[in-house]
């Protein structure tokens, strides 16, 4: 969405959840936004904070999750989803969410199979193996049943 510029994305996070409480107006890909920060309460008070969102840090080590990586990987699968990329991931969405009702907690599921995709394809200096990524995906109906 917005490359390299960390700054420009988070303030489109914060901007989006702006229009949202000022009850305006919002694009397809805002609203879908705001449904994720509407899921996550305990981020919307950094992003009413937009100097705080755009200066913070969340190393691993200090044990904090970074929110705006966390949001983009929900709208990374939701993306996949609507689009069906990998081929497969719509179906095997919908079959574990049959013994998985709660869409949030299974996209929980499936973002850790994505991020362990992308650290091993960045690790690797390869591209991401969408194979094992559907593996990871089907393996997580054993964890929801």
């Amino acid at each position: 969405m917005f490359g390299q510029d960390r700054n420009q994305m988070r303030q489109f996070y914060c901007e989006v959840w702006r229009k949202h409480r000022d009850k305006q107006t919002l694009e397809p890909l805002e609203h879908q936004l705001v449904e994720i920060i509407l899921q996550h309460p305990e981020y919307q008070p950094l992003l009413e904070d937009i100097d705080k969102a755009c200066s913070k840090d969340f190393p691993p080590e200090a044990g904090e999750s970074n929110p705006f990586l966390h949001m983009g990987l929900h709208m990374a699968i939701q993306e996949q989803l609507a689009t069906n990329k990998p081929t497969g991931i719509r179906n095997l969405y919908q079959q574990l969410l049959s013994d998985c009702p709660d869409s949030h907690q299974l996209e929980h599921g499936i973002m850790e199979c994505l991020a362990e995709m992308l650290w091993q394809s960045q690790r690797n200096s390869t591209i991401p193996d969408e194979e094992a990524y559907l593996q990871c995906i089907q393996a997580l109906r054993k964890h929801t049943s």
